[in-house]
């Protein structure tokens, strides 16, 4: 018999389990849709030309040849690369990333290299300001990556 006439159910375990799971994967397909911000992307860019350009100053001073970075449209090349080298990337992750300017950097062969810097740029979009970062070297210490000076 009941007490009072009410009877009070709550939820199953199971409905409590199905229910996390839809808020679950609602959540992980919201974070999925997110996309990169301006500032991340070219972040990233900005690393991995950085580290690019690194592993090309080793295979410089390894084959005793001078290695030569240059922007180009949509992308990169290298120059004097040996023979038998491992190739390097020659495109951006992201379309809209590019190089400000068109000078070369010279890696090598020697372990002090002039001092260099190259300058990756974003246009904005959507009414978003174009952003830019640098990479630079003294000669002596390795690329690495940093705020413009105004």
């Amino acid at each position: 018999m009941e007490s009072g006439g009410t009877s009070e159910r709550g939820f199953t375990l199971l409905e409590l389990l199905v229910v996390i799971a839809i808020i679950a994967i609602g959540s992980a397909t919201a974070a999925l849709a997110l996309r990169d911000s301006q500032g991340q992307v070219l972040a990233r860019e900005a690393d991995r030309l950085a580290a690019l350009l690194e592993s090309a100053r080793a295979t410089s001073r390894a084959a005793g040849v001078p290695i030569v970075w240059r922007a180009g449209p949509g992308g990169f090349a290298w120059t004097g690369l040996p023979p038998g080298s491992a190739p390097l990337p020659t495109a951006w992750l992201d379309a809209g990333t590019q190089a400000v300017g068109n000078a070369a950097l010279v890696l090598g062969p020697d372990p002090i290299i002039p001092a260099q810097t190259v300058v990756l740029a974003r246009s904005g979009t959507s009414g978003q300001a174009a952003q830019s970062v640098a990479i630079a070297t003294d000669g002596l210490r390795p690329f690495s990556v940093g705020a413009l000076q105004p």
